[in-house]
């Protein structure tokens, strides 16, 4: 089947049309690009937009978040050593451990479980909220996320998906100190600052 509207030459645009055309939507394209694009991707505010409209922030977030999970995928396995799995642990611990952040500052806490075994848990960041990542890792688990996300406080039942060290990665990402306090209460064999 054909076109039987072929439309007159005199009606198609000219080379001339199609190259202002060309022209006047890669302006727009690197204007979007700049504005947009880049603030709200990747944090670079060339134009000052991003600012006004909070996409810098935005950028700012996923770049660190990115960041912050390369760094914590290459971790290295935590010298702690987990207790092997012929030596249950019989004392139930209750602990309470704190660290203070400066801004831009962060650090790491581990507890060392077997797989099975559960510690009830409950932090508390003051004055603000933090990011943080709730892991584990072993020497034949390099990393194993069980949470993230920005909290002032988080609590509940931490249970060990296999042998080794779980725990929590903060980071301050305000422009104060923030002092975490953590209580740790369950069968484990330490709780340790990493940092």
């Amino acid at each position: 089947m054909h076109n039987a509207n072929i439309p007159d030459p005199s009606e198609l645009p000219s080379s001339k049309q199609l190259l202002k055309s060309t022209i006047i939507a890669l302006i727009a394209a690197g204007a979007i690009l700049l504005a947009i694009v880049l603030p709200a991707e990747y944090g670079i505010d060339p134009t000052g937009i991003g600012q006004l409209t909070g996409l810098k922030r935005m950028g700012e977030i996923k770049t660190t978040l990115a960041q912050e999970a390369l760094e914590a995928a290459n971790e290295e396995t935590s010298a702690v050593q987990p207790p092997s799995a012929a030596e249950p642990i019989e004392n139930t611990r209750d602990e309470t451990l704190s660290v203070t952040l400066a801004p831009s500052q962060s650090t790491e806490v581990k507890i060392t479980m077997p797989e099975g075994t559960e510690v009830e848990f409950e932090w508390v960041a003051t004055p603000g909220e933090v990011f943080y990542d709730l892991h584990g890792d072993s020497s034949s688990v390099n990393y194993h996320v069980y949470e993230k996300g920005t909290s002032a406080k988080e609590q509940g039942t931490l249970t060990a998906e296999f042998t080794g060290s779980h725990g929590w990665y903060w980071k301050n990402r305000s422009d104060a100190l923030v002092t975490i306090t953590i209580n740790a209460r369950g069968k484990y064999e330490q709780i340790k600052e990493m940092n």
